[in-house]
């Protein structure tokens, strides 16, 4: 019996919220079936079944007493994957090994979804999620970015200092936390001042990412869903006690309003996707006092979910869209 194709999967985690429950919805409205796989809860609680012979493939997931197999699957919500939540119970030298086997056979899960509509491929989105290719890119396509050193020498970090007259941010390449929440193991970018500089000589565990640090009229989080653009857009001033990261400032100093991007920044992000294949991702942009707007990075799965809960805008709608398109 041949079994209708009419699941979409959301691939989650069990602490995700709102966003994933708006698309869910949209999805349903349009007749589509969503199951959600909390990645976190596999190996223990999800169970997946793959069997593979020269006979054909068949790969299964159980999950919240529903059950799926592939041939089931038209299309993909690439939301987060999350490391697998073990027993407490399994001796420590084995929850690393334990941990990496079960994303492998994840990861083996998603190649047998090769003809289901992603957004986004994950193979895609790896390639996306690196800091240095995106400024590249950002700047072939047209896109103003700040200065920027990324270096574990601290003689280095020491001259940046003063080639931006001492005006200096630090972050990380990659991103520690995947929430509207956040997680307190987040590292925040965050102004480098002349004393932290006693401390450079730390780079040797580890390179960071320095950056000039752009005077700010307003912080934008640009959110792209298949040609679609959803802008918010932050008063830089109404923070002003931690104006370098809008996530860092209260709930009541970030008042989103709605903000329209000029035709020519608009043209460049759309570029700027078009290089990476992407149908999804945020954009953190500054716009400065003189109205230059200046390209930050991008992350292809990040949040939106502010924008729609305070802005109204039907993002969860475009998502859902673009996967049944």
């Amino acid at each position: 019996m041949r079994l209708e194709r009419d699941v979409v999967l959301l691939i989650t985690h069990s602490g995700d919220y709102f966003t994933v429950d708006r698309v869910a919805q949209a999805l349903s409205r349009r007749g589509a079936r969503p199951f959600r796989l909390d990645t976190d809860q596999f190996p223990l609680v999800v169970q997946l079944q793959a069997r593979l012979s020269n006979q054909g493939l068949n790969h299964s997931l159980e999950y919240g007493g529903q059950s799926i197999s592939t041939e089931q699957v038209q299309a993909v919500w690439m939301r987060r994957i999350w490391q697998p939540q073990l027993s407490k119970e399994l001796a420590p030298q084995f929850q690393a090994a334990c941990a990496r086997e079960s994303l492998a056979a994840l990861f083996g899960f998603w190649d047998s979804l090769k003809d289901a509509r992603w957004v986004d491929d994950w193979q895609r989105l790896n390639a996306a999620e690196n800091k240095l290719r995106q400024l590249r890119v950002a700047c072939e396509v047209g896109l103003v970015i700040p200065r920027t050193l990324v270096t574990n020498n601290p003689e280095e970090v020491r001259g940046f200092f003063q080639e931006v007259e001492g005006k200096m941010v630090a972050k990380l390449l990659t991103p520690l936390s995947y929430s509207m929440k956040g997680s307190p193991f987040f590292v925040y970018t965050s102004a480098v001042k002349e004393e932290d500089l006693l401390d450079a000589e730390t780079l040797r565990y580890s390179p960071m990412v320095f950056q000039e640090q752009i005077p700010k009229q307003q912080e934008l989080r640009v959110v792209f869903v298949a040609g679609n653009l959803f802008v918010g857009a932050l008063d830089a001033s109404g923070y002003a006690a931690s104006t370098v990261d809008w996530r860092r400032a209260t709930t009541e100093a970030c008042v989103w309003q709605p903000h329209e991007l000029p035709i020519d920044v608009v043209r460049c992000l759309n570029a700027f996707m078009a290089r990476f294949g992407l149908v999804f991702g945020a954009f953190d942009l500054i716009q400065t006092p003189s109205g230059e707007y200046v390209f930050l990075e991008v992350n292809p799965t990040g949040e939106w979910g502010m924008l729609e809960r305070d802005l109204g805008y039907p993002i969860a709608e475009a998502i859902a869209d673009a996967l049944l398109c």
